[in-house]
This record gives C-alpha cells, structure tokens and sequence, in this order.
C-alpha cells in the first residue's frame, strides 16, 4: 500500500469486500496454525485471529480454520508467494499471495496487470523501492493525545510515528512489531490496522486520469482474488476512495 488513505475510505473499501477478506484471513489463519493451534504459544496465530476478529469474523469460522491448519479437519495446503511489477502511470506494484494452484494464481496476477496497462516483472523489479515495517494505525480521536501516544508508542519501542488528519501511524522494525502492539493493547488503545507490511521508501505520483483509475480498477481486480493476500503500491495518490 501507500499511503494508506483516510480512515472511512478504508473502513467502507473493507466493509464491501468483508467475504472475500474472511476468505483470505481464514487462509492465513489455517497457515499459521500449522505450527501450534494455540494463540498463547504461536505468535503469527494470534495476530491472524486478532486481524480476523477486527473485522467481525465469526468465531466459528475462526476455529474451523484452525482445525484444518493443525490436521483437526480435511484443508488445502497453502504456499506464499509474491509477485512484483509495475502498474499503469509506472507505479510499482507489489503482490502478495497465499494459494493452493501457483499456476493458477501466477495466471490471474498476470491477467490483472495485462488487462490494465500494467506489467508483470521479475522478482526483485521494484521491491527495493520498499522496505519491510510493523504498521500500527490507530483513529485520531478527542481521547487521544499525541504527545501520550507518542511516550507510549515510544516505551514500547517504535521507530516512528507519521500523524495524519484522522489517524496515528505507529512505525516499527519488523522483529519489534509484536512487542509494540502488545504493549499498545495492553494500555487500551484500539487499532484500525496492525501489520507487518511493505512501506514505499520511493514514491510514485501518476499523473494521467486514464492511468490513476485504470490503477484502481487493477488492485481492485487483484484485491478481489482470493489467492491474493494484500497488494502493496508506491503511488502517493489516494487510491481507497
């Protein structure tokens, strides 16, 4: 992703496609539990469960995925992957997927980019444009204060923190995402998003019309696939509106 953009963009994008995204984070939640089913001594399953129970996942469905991820139940087996190009207007483009066919996946990635002016590269074509970061987003509210969240967010070992309109962005190294967001947790605040993710360290800022909604239409069509994790961009445009 870029930048991330605002908090009812975001929210109302994840409300229309909430099937699909329980899709994907019952996938996620079957792979991690193949090292544990218990969140207490499995880190990446407890933050796949918390992710899935942000967004009003049922616990059934919760619990179902974890008994095909420790055997309990009959499930796939599911190998990551990522895929990295360049989309229309010369932003680069970063996919990440969770699937069950590679070659069907590698086909309806490529798809995705050819049917919109994009273009599918090798491994390695822009991600040293981004770099890998624990991405913490918490609502700007009146009960927030900044310099608080700051010392808090400071305590717990963040690297940075970006304060926009609606939102706090909390900034860790990626070995230190999980000690951070406990620490948070455990003081009560409420996170809107909390990962670890690719954050552009080279922007891109499309200019033609014809490109930035072709761009939309492209991570709308690899966002939509259920073998598609999470797609990452370097365009500054706000593209969840």
């Amino acid at each position: 992703m870029g930048r991330h953009g605002t908090i009812a963009g975001r929210k109302e994008k994840q409300d229309a496609k909430r099937a699909a995204i329980f899709t994907k984070f019952a996938r996620a939640i079957t792979v991690a539990a193949k090292n544990g089913g218990d969140p207490e001594y499995n880190i990446a399953l407890k933050h796949a469960i918390d992710k899935a129970k942000a967004m009003n996942m049922p616990n059934d469905n919760i619990k179902r995925a974890i008994k095909k991820g420790t055997g309990e139940l009959a499930g796939e087996n599911y190998e990551t992957g990522s895929f990295e190009g360049y989309g229309p207007g010369g932003v680069a483009v970063i996919v990440d997927v969770l699937t069950d066919n590679k070659n069907r996946t590698t086909a309806a990635v490529k798809h995705s980019f050819d049917k919109f002016g994009g273009n599918l590269g090798t491994p390695g074509c822009v991600s040293y444009m981004f770099s890998r970061k624990g991405v913490i987003v918490i609502e700007k509210t009146d009960e927030i204060s900044e310099d608080k969240i700051m010392e808090d967010a400071l305590e717990a070992g963040m690297e940075d923190m970006i304060v926009y309109d609606d939102s706090f962005e909390i900034l860790t190294a990626p070995e230190d995402f999980n000690d951070v967001s406990e620490s948070l947790k455990s003081l009560g605040y409420e996170f809107i998003e909390a990962d670890v993710d690719y954050l552009p360290s080279m922007d891109s800022e499309p200019k033609d019309e014809e490109d930035i909604k072709n761009l939309k239409k492209m991570i709308d069509m690899l966002e939509d696939n259920d073998d598609v994790q999470k797609v990452y961009h370097n365009s500054i445009v706000d593209l969840s509106m």
